[in-house]
Formats: structure tokens, sequence, C-alpha cells
């Protein structure tokens, strides 16, 4: 999120303005602001490739945060918002930070996962006061340093952690070039040019920052010298009337919001102008076809879907045309190369399923977890894989079945649970669904459906006969939940993400189950 030449070009244009206060960010206070922290930390003995956390929700400190390390040559962690005091500290333990930034409203919880860092030598809080001690106001801690740029600036980078939905978070690192920081690694050149992002534009960004595809979209922004627009949490209607208001051009969403705004009242969604958008850009997780039909139907042809990961080994992506010709595609391979192999590592022919693997795009390794990161490499340490499942049509699209670790085995056969959870979502009595294995003596797994009715809609033995016949009327019936449980909210990150593994803890009562 370094300013570079803007800040000098246009220092009084908008780099980031907060959806909800309307608070503003100047391309000029960005600049002052980072290079007063980017001193503070290097007072506090932070030395190119060292380590800080920042610790806090969508606010408008938080690009100056990420903007002092990205010009101190550090390394810095965004770390998920909604953690617990002990995961907080095992990912400020486990990324080696030296120094954590928080907010007040995260105070208490950044505080008590301070006790168990005992590395941790200053903590600022950038909306709150200080302790007289190791926690100190951010303003009041930076106020003596110099608004002008560090002598030996150099490029930094953020080392994100995964979102630990099937087990601890690992923190992907990459190679940092001892560089200026103007000069960006190659990975950013190729997401503006994926992502179509230009001079000028404004861009939406309704997802939390600490996840990786959000965080680079902001930056990315910022670099084009654009206006982002943050949204503090998202709201189907207040997105579209931000939309409007602003004028946005390029927006980037996931599955689940898709399905939040199709199910808006008619009147609702036809009340606001949304023709400035020129992409609306989408991933993190599969999107149902139908989902994304009604979204195309809508918005028109500017959606635009990509397949990546954070550890970047490798991306697709498609455009609205390409999808509409192969429906529930993830795109063709635009970097790394990609290989579709089974259990030892042999490939499979034109749609066959199996694990999804690339030849490196780009290098990483996860942060202090040797194992891991081995687990990920292929033998010769040439390709890389994240676990998930798919097949490539003859076209060379990828389509991705669900990840490794969802599959149910279930009397021997084997049972993709995305396909059911897209189809549910699609019901206009479900608000959310995940579906997963639950224990079975005679089958070893059977298939079980936890859904989240929409707002106004009561749980019901009649409502879970309904959604299991209407699995029925379109899926194979090994594939369809035998019961079904529901939720007041499933527990999914801003992100999209699903923690399944939380709610299939409840029904593997300590037995093993497969996600760990």
């Amino acid at each position: 999120m370094y300013p570079g030449e803007h800040a000098r070009l246009r220092p009084d244009h908008s780099a980031i303005i907060m959806a909800g206060s309307g608070e503003t960010l100047t391309y000029g206070e960005l600049e002052r602001r980072s290079n007063r922290l980017a001193h503070l930390l290097r007072a506090n003995g932070l030395r190119r490739l060292d380590h800080y956390a920042v610790f806090m929700e969508n606010n408008i400190r938080y690009a100056e945060c990420c903007a002092a390390g990205e010009r101190a040559g550090l390394y810095y962690t965004c770390i998920n918002s909604y953690l617990t005091p002990d995961e907080v500290a095992y990912i400020v333990n486990n990324s080696e930070s030296k120094v954590l930034i928080t907010s007040e409203a995260k105070r208490g919880v950044a505080l008590a996962a301070l006790a168990q860092c005992p590395n941790v030598s200053l903590c600022l809080v950038v909306d709150g006061a200080g302790d007289g001690g190791t926690v100190r106001n951010l303003d009041d801690a930076t106020a003596a340093f110099p608004e002008t740029p560090l002598a030996d600036e150099a490029l930094g980078a953020a080392m994100l952690y995964s979102s630990g939905t099937t087990g601890r978070p690992k923190g992907i690192l990459r190679p940092l070039p001892d560089q200026p920081p103007a000069q960006k690694l190659p990975l950013y050149d190729f997401l503006m040019k994926l992502w179509r992002f230009r001079d000028g534009m404004i861009y939406l960004s309704p997802a939390p920052l600490y996840h990786s595809a959000p965080h680079a979209g902001v930056a990315s922004t910022i670099y084009r010298g654009g206006a982002a627009i943050v949204m503090e949490h998202f709201a189907a209607e207040q997105f579209l009337a931000i939309v409007e208001r602003y004028r946005v051009t390029h927006t980037q969403l996931v599955p689940t919001m898709f399905s939040r705004l199709l199910k808006l009242p008619a009147d609702v969604r036809e009340r606001y102008d949304l023709s400035s958008l020129e992409i609306a850009i989408h991933a993190a997780a599969p999107c149902p076809v139908q989902v994304k039909e009604q979204m195309i139907d809508w918005w028109g042809p500017i959606v635009f879907e990509y397949y990546g990961m954070t550890e970047a080994i490798g991306f697709t992506a498609c455009d609205s045309a390409e999808w509409l010709a192969h429906k529930g595609t993830v795109g063709r391979v635009l970097f790394g190369d990609l290989h579709i192999l089974d259990e030892a590592m042999n490939p499979v022919p034109p749609g066959t399923v199996g694990r999804v693997w690339f030849r490196l795009g780009s290098s990483f390794e996860y942060f202090n977890d040797v194992a891991r990161t081995a687990e990920a490499l292929s033998p010769d340490g040439t390709m890389g894989t994240v676990g998930d499942v798919g097949y490539v049509d003859t076209d060379g699209y990828l389509y991705l079945t669900d990840r490794a670790t969802f599959m149910i085995i279930s009397g021997g056969v084997n049972i993709y649970p995305q396909e059911c959870e897209d189809l549910l979502i699609t019901h206009p009595k479900v608000a959310d669904a995940a579906v997963f294995g639950v224990p079975n003596s005679d089958l070893g797994e059977e298939v079980k459906a936890v859904v989240q009715p929409v707002s106004g809609v009561r749980p019901s033995a009649d409502l879970a006969e309904e959604l299991i016949l209407f699995c029925r009327e379109h899926l194979a019936h090994m594939k369809c939940p035998r019961t079904i449980d529901f939720v007041a909210e499933l527990p999914r990150l801003p992100t999209g993400k699903l923690y399944k593994r939380q709610l299939r803890d409840r029904y593997w009562g300590g037995r093993a189950s497969r996600i760990v």
C-alpha cells in the first residue's frame, strides 16, 4: 500500500475512503503517516526482513500500517480480526513479530494474546490510549519521527496466513529481493493486468483487509493512484448504494456476497445505478452455476472469475463469455503450469478428477514449517498444491470438485460435497449451507447438511424434508444429505471461507475424521 509518486503528484487525492463513516485518507497523509511509522519501527530495532503484525478491523489506519512495512523492507502479517487471543498469539509467535499494531476495538483480544508473546516489545493502538509501558497510542509514539522517507528504503511485503479452515494457519513467505519499494514484485504486476486495474480507477472492497485478495486489491489500487472504498462490513444493499454514490469501476467479491445480493427484493436490486462498473472480480470459493448465471444476467458480461491461492503457485481465470461457454469452470491457466494428477502423481486424462498441481509460478514456503512446506510440494520440489481436487476439459478449462480433505467416503464411494452445497444455496429458503460427512456404523460416513435458513423462515422437520427432496430432484441420491440440521449462522469468514472443521467436529465426538 506504498503511495509512491502519487504522494507527490496528487497529495490531496483520496487513497482510502471508509464506506460507512466517510473518513478519507489522502495520498499525502498516507505518505507522511507511513514514513513516521517506518522510522518508529526502525527505532525499535526492526531491520530488513524482520516481522511485525497488524490485528484490527477494517479502518482508516489500516493502509498506513501496511505501507510502513512496504517501505522499510519488512514482512508484516495481517491477522484475521475474528480470532481468539490464543489464535492471535499463535500467529504473532509463529511469525516472529516484534511489534503488534491493533485498534481500540481489538485491544482486549490483543492484550490477552500478548500475555503469551514474550518477544513483542511494543504494542501500538491506532485509536486508543497507551498504558505508560509497552502499549502506546500510535500517533503519540510516532509524533517525534520524520515525515520523510527512510534513508535506506527497501521493498517490504505482506506475509499472510492461510485461513486455517482445515487446521493450524500457515504463514506464506515469498522471497523478498533487495530493491526499492517503488519496484513491485512481479506477482503484483500480474494481478493488476489480470484484474484490469487502471489509472484513476475507483475500487470497492467489501471484504476484510487481512485476507490476501482484498489486501492485494486495495494495494494495487493505490499503486495505480486510484481511490479504494473500504466497507467496514459487507451489507448487500449498502454495497449497491456505494457503487452508485462513488461511481465505482472495479470491485471484488466472493460467492456468498453474490447470493446475498441476489436475495434482495427485486425493487431494491433495481433501485441503484450500477452502470459505472467495469469489472466485478470473484474468487475465494466455488460459485454455484445458477448464482453466477443470475449475476451475469443482472450485471452483464463484466463478471470475471479467477482461481488462485495466497501461495501464488498458479492462477486460472475466465471472463463472462468464456464461463458461459464452459459453465462451472474457474478458467484456463494464466500463471504457472497446470497438472491434474492421481495419487501416484501420474497425469489423468481430460474429464478425470484428480489433485490440482501447478509447476511453480513463484516460489514460496510456509514460515517455520518445513514439514508442511514439503507436504505442499511434489517430491522433486517443482510443483505445488493446496489440496484442491478437480479436472480439466478438452479445451483446457479447469473445474474444481472440492478440497481433498472434504471428500466423503460412504460405502466405499467418494462423494464431493461442494456439488450439494452449491445446489442448496439456490433454494429460496436457504441463506447458507454446509455439507460434510458424519459417522455411519454401516457406511463409514453419511452425508449431512447444516443449513442457515433465510430471515423469516423457521427451521422444522418439514423444511428439512423439503430440502432433502429438492436435492434428490437434482442429484444422485448418494450425494444428497440423509439428514439436515439448522443453525442461526454458519461459521463462515467474511472472506467466504467456511470453517467446516468446526461443524464436523460436533458430529465426530472425538473420533478421528479426515479433516485435521
